[in-house]
């Protein structure tokens, strides 16, 4: 997992990516807002961030909002780094798009539960939607019937999209899932079966 770090004091910017380099993450670190927001613009961009509220260029609640704004094909989980502490700081910076909060001088364990936190969201948002494409997927295979089919009145023969007449169960077949298998129902034993076997009885009878 890359994580972008986002923070103009030097410092707290590296302490930030030491830890998290410790911890196996790979860290791309910039010390200004408008550096932050062309990372995230990438192809390759981090998914996680973790953003300073007061830097120059871009602040951080101005990143998150303008993340929020746009449509994304990857999720961002987003936590802001402030020195304010007050609730209606909080408030402001969750409403802003930010999904978590941590108040410096921040705690290291913190921080690394909160970043787990992170990486867990993302990766069920990866795989739910990947689950939607496989979804979406399925049911474009899936063969619907609809619309006026053109049936032959005496042999039910039906017309298909080239202009050939096609049995009924091979047109169904060709348009669904459905499967036949085939028998014979009473009334077509009693009117043709039955009729048939008689006349074979018959004939076989006279032959005798």
């Amino acid at each position: 997992m890359k994580i972008l770090v986002a923070e103009d004091q030097a410092v707290s910017r590296h302490i930030l990516t030491a830890n998290l380099h410790k911890w196996g993450y790979e860290v791309a670190a910039v010390e200004d807002g408008t550096r932050a927001w062309e990372a995230l613009q990438k192809e390759d961009a981090p998914q996680l961030a973790i953003l300073d509220w007061l830097m120059p260029g871009m602040d951080g609640i101005e990143i998150c909002s303008q993340i929020r704004q746009r449509s994304q094909a990857r999720p961002n989980y987003l936590i802001l780094l402030t020195a304010r502490r007050g609730q209606e700081d909080k408030i402001q910076g969750l409403k802003s798009g930010a999904d978590d909060y941590i108040t410096k001088p921040f705690d290291r364990e913190e921080l690394r539960a909160r970043v787990q936190v992170g990486i867990r969201v993302l990766e069920l948002q990866g795989a739910l939607a990947q689950r939607v494409r496989e979804l979406e997927e399925a049911l474009a295979n899936v063969k619907t019937l609809q619309g006026l089919l053109p049936i032959c009145s005496y042999c039910k023969k039906i017309r298909n999209d080239r202009n050939y007449w096609q049995q009924v169960e091979g047109y169904i077949c060709d348009h669904s899932e459905a499967q036949f298998s085939h028998g014979i129902c009473p009334e077509c034993y009693a009117r043709i079966v039955q009729p048939e076997l008689d006349r074979l009885h018959a004939h076989a009878g006279i032959v005798a």
